[in-house]
């Protein structure tokens, strides 16, 4: 099979790169070349801007690719861009969307693929909706052979996910040196954190279906914490004790607008998701891979390595000032 990825660098893509090479696809990559990456196997590299239509264009039309995965499509006039350049000439689109386009905050407890797509909190939500919304359309008026994936809070080897404080170092430094974080609400909403590893099974698992054009899927884990409960595995793994301070979601907002949307948009609410679809599509698929032993091996990256342990100083003034209101 031959695959051409949109992006391929990223902490999702990387993986799922890896994933197609160690099943013998042939892999492309079309980046703008500004991260570096490092694959078990040879892979083609284009340099350019994905913006760039007649780039496009003349890529698909040099090989026939049976998929195409985009990892850096994030609005309507990139998927018009997308649709222009690889009409008839591509086996099949593969969208990477997002879990957040989901009803906000969700009326049933369980999420699947059929629940309204509704996100009035959140532009990046809105405008993934507004790419499906047209992907659905071409796929209806000329057969646009679309694939949309919807992946949760997925997380790399080297990444500590929080709500709050970035997916790098800082907020496990802060545990290890005993300073507070932050866990939004009361702590108690359900959350799903999933493994690139894992994701990348269901994803790639997806290329070549013909039963899958025209539909869309999430893919996540089935393993489902408060965020309390992660803080507290992401503690673990670190080989301290929190100290979480829970402030409201609606205070956190309006001082912090940029953290705010993601969390009245998205992890404010409990998601927990119902994969029977993708498993039924993908039956290889299933998660694998436990929060626990997630990260336990992104600790283990940066305790490595010394100069890994990058903090991000805005983060840690954003933790300090919002721990110093002592909401509890």
């Amino acid at each position: 099979m031959r695959v051409l990825f949109l992006g391929g660098t990223g902490n999702i893509s990387t993986v799922c790169v890896e994933r197609c090479l160690s099943l013998g696809y042939q892999v492309t990559l079309l980046n703008r070349g500004q991260r570096n990456a490092s694959f078990s196997r040879p892979v083609t590299c284009i340099i350019g801007d994905r913006h760039d239509t007649d780039l496009l264009r003349r890529t698909a039309m040099d090989y026939h690719y049976d998929a195409v995965a985009n990892f850096i499509g994030f609005t309507p006039e990139e998927i018009e861009s997308d649709i222009a350049a690889f009409q008839g000439q591509i086996g099949q689109y593969l969208f990477i969307s997002s879990t957040t386009v989901y009803q906000k905050p969700p009326s049933y407890y369980l999420i699947a693929e059929s629940t309204p797509l509704s996100n009035p909190y959140w532009e990046y939500a809105r405008l993934k909706i507004a790419c499906e919304e047209r992907l659905n359309k071409a796929y209806r008026d000329s057969g646009f052979p679309v694939t949309i994936v919807r992946p949760s809070y997925t997380y790399g080897p080297t990444w500590i996910p929080s709500a709050i404080g970035g997916q790098g170092y800082t907020v496990a430094d802060r545990m290890r040196k005993g300073l507070p974080i932050v866990s939004h609400g009361d702590g108690q909403s359900l959350w799903v954190m999933t493994a690139a590893r894992d994701f990348s099974v269901g994803f790639v698992g997806l290329m070549g279906r013909a039963q899958a054009i025209g539909d869309a899927f999430h893919i996540t884990s089935d393993e489902v914490l408060t965020w309390d409960q992660i803080y507290q595995t992401i503690a673990r793994a670190a080989g301290c004790q929190p100290k979480l301070v829970h402030i409201p979601s609606e205070v956190i907002a309006p001082l912090y607008p940029r953290v705010g949307a993601g969390l009245l948009g998205d992890k404010a609410c409990s998601v927990v998701f119902d994969n029977s679809k993708i498993k039924r599509m993908v039956p290889e698929y299933h998660a694998a891979v436990s929060f626990a032993q997630g990260m336990a091996q992104s600790l283990a990256w940066y305790d490595a390595d010394p100069a890994r342990q990058r903090v991000d100083l805005d983060a840690n003034k954003m933790l300090d000032h919002l721990c110093s209101l002592k909401f509890q």
